[in-house]
């Protein structure tokens, strides 16, 4: 049994969150929770009383950010494991969706994230150890239609957690990108967030909101299951940078990287004539 360690996850009161919070804590680790409902915070901290402990933050707000992090220091000590899993989607077209709703989806996906991690680099570099996971998507990898804004928010979460990996690698931090399929969470119902419908897109956009209302419940991702995979990767040595989760995810994957690779053979005399000539 590893040693019992302290826990970061934003959103505990569902989904991912929350099953890797129930496992960590059944495990002997210590977890600090976010949520933004007092409900939802008090009945965190009733899954352990003494290492449940909950914290509200809003990540619309990512200048609270430091503030809560702090917070989370002076009362446990350090962290250990910083986990950026609150999160949700918005379904529409890209003319489809409102202005506010791209500024909301970018502001919790990747701003609050974002700030999440750039408030506890400075305590994990203290530390010189530490692991930071970003809960992605196969949104991340490849975009679809009527899922765009939300891909978006996982493109650029990507990025940066990539390029933070080489940054902290010396450090003796580890930062590792989880990239889910479809998973029986609460993504697809109540979680997930609609545009107005423009009827020219009804056989593009629409055919992912259609995807979204049969899928919401039979999903084959076992959210326990990847709550495990999560725990089990905070203990090697060397993990991988991505770790795709569920057999869709994998399938999808491997297939956006092989047409890009395909196309990419397909136009690389041309792309490699436009060097200036030797």
């Amino acid at each position: 049994m590893p040693s019992p360690q302290t826990w970061f996850i934003t959103g505990v009161s569902t989904g991912f969150g929350l099953e890797l919070a129930k496992l960590a804590l059944e495990q002997g680790h210590t977890v600090a929770g976010t949520a933004r409902r007092p409900a939802d915070l008090a009945a965190f901290e009733a899954l352990a009383p003494g290492r449940a402990h909950a914290f509200h933050l809003d990540l619309t707000e990512a200048g609270t950010v430091p503030g809560v992090v702090a917070q989370v220091i002076e009362r446990l000590g350090q962290v250990d494991v910083v986990v950026n899993n609150a999160g949700y989607g918005t379904a529409g077209a890209i003319e489809e969706v409102t202005d506010e709703q791209i500024r909301r989806q970018m502001e919790v996906n990747f701003f609050g994230a974002l700030a999440v991690m750039r408030a506890f680099l400075p305590y994990l570099r203290r530390q010189r150890k530490g692991w930071i996971l970003n809960l992605s998507s196969i949104a991340g990898v490849l975009a679809n239609p009527g899922l765009g804004l939300y891909c978006a928010s996982k493109f650029a979460l990507e990025a940066v957690s990539e390029a933070l990996a080489k940054e902290v690698a010396p450090l003796g931090i580890k930062v590792v990108i989880i990239e889910p399929g479809p998973f029986r969470t609460d993504f697809a119902g109540r979680s997930l967030v609609v545009a107005p419908a423009i009827p020219d897109y009804a056989a593009t956009a629409g055919a992912m909101r259609r995807y979204f209302e049969q899928a919401n419940g039979r999903q084959a991702g076992d959210p326990v299951k990847a709550a495990r995979a999560m725990l089990e990767l905070v203990n090697m040595e060397n993990p991988p940078l991505r770790l795709a989760m569920g057999n869709r995810a994998v399938d999808l994957i491997r297939n956006k990287l092989e047409s890009q690779l395909a196309e990419l053979a397909q136009h690389e005399s041309w792309a490699r004539s436009l060097d200036y000539d030797a």
